[in-house]
């Protein structure tokens, strides 16, 4: 598994990290007196965030520099999910349609990524080779590898994709646990000074006796979830380990056949490969992290994770068909024996001399691959040391 899958699979945990750390240093938003008022010594009731109008982030420290950094997404998401919801009526519905958008709208970024992690399985028997030939020696391990890149026109896949795809949770995390919470997000709707859409919200929050919002702006109620909260099924929402939601168990499960799919298919070669098992153990073991933070984030998050990893699902069959994801407990079905996808990714070819045109020249030396200079040398210097051992036998 490359490091950029490994990245994408801990995306979510990295973000719960990262909200924990914002929520832990930035201070609660204070509370300004009516005028005429005087400071009372005794303490004052904190409203829930959900109770403060939501507005743009200002540039001012550096969680707030990060806040205004990410606001034009979180308007972007935030806009086109009231817009679809206005559309269907239907919040979750609304969701299901806005990772479909962000899904395709990706589409030339991952598949680019999936092609090369393809191509990088299909010439690791050679660079195997190349670490077999090399043993011990890290710099030409390193030079052929490069070489060999080059030669078959291979590029590694980068993590910048995987990146880019959990920078992403953070604002969408916002968009689900503020804005399909908060009494009057208004204006997050506004952009350079112009109106969007008005939604109509409430003047002032109304609570109940647990300080809970109770007239929300958006609906965030469907299908009998409120996908602005977490949804737990047995224990309580709030901490981590403290209950289990449903969706982080789906979460989990599609994401466990997302990881299976980029694995290599598995082959009597790979079977005593500790590598490769490693890979095959972390693509079992990563994708059920979900229940860790199945109780902190909002359900609206999980909806998006589960929808955007089943279209990775299908795009991934398309270009590798299943992977590595048969055999399964030793089962392989009938279907996925002998699969071919339907986008299939070609084995990078390598260049021969035998390739050149009727009557050419044979290559010189100076057009050999790296590789082959390097095989020739290492082929060199072993065929002289065989000629001197013996020389001294005699």
């Amino acid at each position: 598994m490359t490091f950029s899958t490994r990245l994408a699979r801990l995306a979510p945990l990295l973000l719960v990290l990262l909200v924990v750390l914002l929520a832990a240093c930035v201070p609660a938003a204070s509370q300004s007196l009516a005028p005429g008022t005087t400071a009372s010594p005794s303490p004052v009731p904190t409203l829930p965030p959900a109770a403060i109008a939501l507005a743009p982030a200002k540039p001012d420290g550096v969680f707030g520099l990060l806040a205004w950094l990410f606001t034009p997404i979180f308007q972007a998401f935030f806009i086109t999910l009231v817009v679809l919801d206005r559309a269907t009526g239907n919040i979750a519905i609304a969701i299901i349609l806005m990772t479909l958008l962000i899904k395709v709208f990706l589409i030339p970024i991952f598949r680019r990524q999936i092609v090369s992690t393809r191509r990088m399985q299909l010439i690791a028997p050679e660079i195997k080779e190349i670490q077999r030939r090399f043993k011990g020696d890290r710099a030409k391990i390193q030079q052929a590898t490069a070489a060999l890149y080059k030669e078959r026109g291979v590029s590694p896949a980068g993590c910048l994709p995987a990146f880019g795809q959990m920078l992403l949770l953070i604002p969408l995390y916002s968009v689900f646990s503020q804005g399909l919470t908060n009494f009057d997000p208004q204006a997050m709707l506004h952009v350079f000074g112009f109106r969007i859409l008005d939604m109509g919200c409430d003047p002032t929050a109304i609570l109940d006796a647990k300080n809970h919002v109770l007239n929300s702006c958006l609906n965030s109620r469907a299908f009998g979830v409120d996908w602005g909260i977490p949804e737990v099924i047995i224990g309580s929402p709030g901490a981590m380990f403290s209950g289990l939601s449903l969706l982080a168990v789906i979460s989990s499960l599609v994401q466990f056949v997302a990881s299976r799919m980029t694995l290599p298919p598995a082959s009597a070669a790979s079977a005593d490969d500790q590598s490769a098992k490693t890979q095959r153990q972390m693509a079992i073991f990563l994708p059920f992290i979900s229940l860790i933070y199945g109780s902190i984030l909002p359900a609206g998050l999980f909806l998006y994770w589960i929808v955007s990893t089943l279209f990775s699902i299908v795009q991934q069959y398309l270009i590798i068909g299943w992977g590595g994801m048969f055999p399964i407990f030793g089962w392989t079905p009938g279907f996925a024996v002998g699969h071919t996808p339907r986008f299939p990714v070609a084995a990078p070819s390598a260049p021969t001399s035998s390739s050149r045109a009727a009557g050419a020249p044979a290559r010189s030396t100076s057009d050999r691959s790296g590789l082959d200079r390097s095989a020739s040398a290492a082929a060199t210097i072993r065929q002289r040391g065989r000629q001197g051992r013996r020389g001294r036998r005699r």
